[in-house]
């Protein structure tokens, strides 16, 4: 096989689910294609296993989710309602999370009677209404019966960050006496404690397996296939404008993945990839389509090497990389093979 396997755990995902609900209720965070993870599967297990408010990015991320699951759950659209997002929002019955007075007015003028949540900004300063316009609108949002009212933190993955408590104080102070239900935490929020949870907790990262969520089941595998073996003598370069020499003989081998398929640049001559417990340096940089990593110290020569598994996970490559586990996860490339596995594995895979 060319291509390298993406095997992705669906227990596993419900698993991590299911430990991070701590609120009344427990949404999940389904945007980027569940996280680079396939939108169809990752929900089907999800909402089988009991998930009934999920939250994308986008309208037309919420109309795939609507199309995914039928009717029943409550989607969620994080930027709103947005110019063109009328028919979408009322053909899927989608409930945009409205950010500004603009998305107000174009929800009430267009979708009168149908349902809408509210995000306020207590000081992330990315999306949501700012605290004088909610003063100035709230009566009229209140009377509408908003479906939910939500702020994002910024800082809740630094679980000693001030930036936690001025948010908590700030989201408390502007929903205080409301009958509407209430959000504050995703993953690192509902790791924060029971101040934070209020009616819904929202994880995004911790369902696949990334931190803060340190206690997570591993979810992602990914086995990156041997095409051809050689050995380099000292002096002989490896890859793209000598980015790897030789100090002394080594075994090369070449495996078929790139850049292309997620493995950013970034990571050349700084990734460890195993095969079993044995750790393998990733040498010479990342191109398109193929990686070359040392096999020198392994009795025999492997069909593959894993990547991302037991051995390792998304925010320890992430860390070789110098990014962050949500770019590892979202960047993994359409060519792999994917398996699911699990009691879900039949739905939507």
């Amino acid at each position: 096989m060319a291509s390298g396997t993406l095997t992705i755990d669906l227990d596993a995902l419900v698993h991590n689910w299911r430990a991070l609900a701590k609120a009344p209720e427990t949404g999940a965070v389904v945007k980027a294609d569940a996280y680079g993870l396939g939108l169809a599967p990752v929900a089907h297990a999800l909402a089988k296993a009991g998930a009934r408010s999920f939250f994308v990015a986008t309208a037309e991320e919420g109309a795939a989710l609507r199309d995914t699951l039928g009717q029943g759950p409550v989607i969620y659209i994080f930027s709103g309602h947005m110019a063109g997002d009328t028919p979408l929002i009322n053909s899927r019955t989608l409930t945009p999370l409205l950010n500004s007075p603009d998305q107000l007015e174009r929800q009430l003028s267009a979708l009168p009677d149908a349902p809408f949540g509210l995000q306020l900004d207590t000081g992330m300063n990315r999306l949501g209404m700012e605290p004088a316009e909610w003063a100035a609108l709230r009566d009229r949002l209140l009377s509408k019966s908003p479906a939910l009212v939500m702020s994002h933190l910024a800082a809740a993955d630094e679980p000693h960050a001030p930036m936690n408590a001025a948010q908590l104080k700030v989201f408390r102070a502007l929903t205080e006496g409301l009958t509407a239900p209430r959000s504050l935490a995703a993953t690192g929020g509902t790791l924060l404690g029971r101040d934070y949870h209020f009616d819904m907790t929202r994880p995004g990262i911790g369902l696949y397996g990334g931190a803060p969520f340190t206690q997570a089941r591993p979810v992602v595998r990914l086995e990156l296939p041997v095409v051809q073996t050689r050995t380099v003598a000292p002096g002989e370069s490896v890859g793209y404008n000598r980015g790897y020499v030789a100090r002394q003989p080594r075994r090369v081998a070449t495996l078929a993945a790139g850049y292309a398929d997620g493995l950013i640049r970034a990571m050349s001559g700084k990734a460890t990839l195993y095969s079993g417990p044995n750790s393998c340096p990733l040498i010479g940089r990342v191109s398109m389509d193929l990686i070359t990593v040392d096999i020198t110290d392994l009795p025999d020569t492997p069909d593959s090497l894993t990547l991302l598994g037991p051995q390792q996970g998304v925010d320890t490559l992430a860390q070789a990389a110098g990014t962050i586990g949500y770019e590892v996860l979202t960047s993994l490339g359409a060519r792999y093979s994917r398996r699911y596995t699990g009691a879900g594995a039949g739905a939507g895979a």
